[in-house]
């Protein structure tokens, strides 16, 4: 309603809080969210620095706040394999924060990240306390259980550019914009894809004849998501 001297006073949208858009937390009533997020602890991870690495004790689930992190298996070679990309508002480490066991996996940050790391005591209290998170924290489960038997078959079924363009398609995400960055280098998505880094360069060299992205230095832009979604077989949006 109008103030003094004519003004007009508009109530700003609530800026939510530190969990906000956090799927495992979305049903906790808010003063529990605000316990969850005094309990917390911030951190902050350079580009290229790992979060935990396997075998490391699993003390705590991180949520991710800014950047992006890739959680990646090596094999005893020194060969990486590159399970998934993290983005917000996604968690990361709930698998070893369950079972009370050492990280399965190791994560290391690709771009600048903040976060949340809510020790496993603090979280298995919220736990007790509220039952309901259970719900999320099974569907997280569930679709890591799918992400990995997806990518089972994708070795099984797909050629390595085809495994290439679903993983540029993944990177790539929801965005409807007409040019679309990935800040990954090519060492990085042959690990992603499961295949050598000169493959992969031919795989992009390709594309790139083909109109569907190019290259700039360590950033791959992606113009054409629907070229690159029916070359990796995914029906198109």
């Amino acid at each position: 309603m109008p103030g003094k001297g004519g003004t007009v006073e508009v109530r700003l949208p609530d800026p939510g809080d530190a969990l906000t858009g956090v799927e495992m937390f979305a049903g906790l009533e808010p003063e529990v969210r605000q316990r969850v997020i005094a309990a917390a602890v911030p951190r902050t991870y350079r580009k290229g620095q790992l979060l935990f690495v396997e075998n490391d004790p699993g003390e705590s689930l991180i949520v991710l706040k800014r950047g992006a992190v890739a959680v990646f298996r090596t094999a005893p070679t020194g060969e990486r394999a590159v399970l998934s990309v993290v983005r917000p508002p996604d968690v990361l480490g709930e698998v070893s924060l369950l079972d009370a066991s050492t990280r399965s996996a190791s994560a290391e940050a690709i771009e600048d990240c903040s976060a949340l790391a809510l020790s496993r005591p603090a979280f298995m209290e919220l736990v007790h306390s509220n039952p309901r998170i259970l719900d999320a924290v099974m569907r997280s489960l569930g679709a890591l259980i799918r992400r990995l038997t997806e990518q089972n078959a994708d070795h099984v079924f797909l050629d390595l550019p085809g495994r290439v363009a679903k993983t540029l398609v993944r990177l790539a995400g929801e965005s409807q914009a007409p040019m679309i960055t990935i800040e990954l280098n090519q060492s990085q998505l042959a690990e992603m894809a499961g295949g050598s880094r000169q493959s992969v360069n031919q795989a992009i060299g390709s594309f790139a004849s083909r109109g569907w992205l190019r290259t700039e230095g360590r950033r791959i832009v992606v113009t054409d998501v629907s070229a690159l979604r029916r070359r990796a077989g995914m029906a198109d949006r």
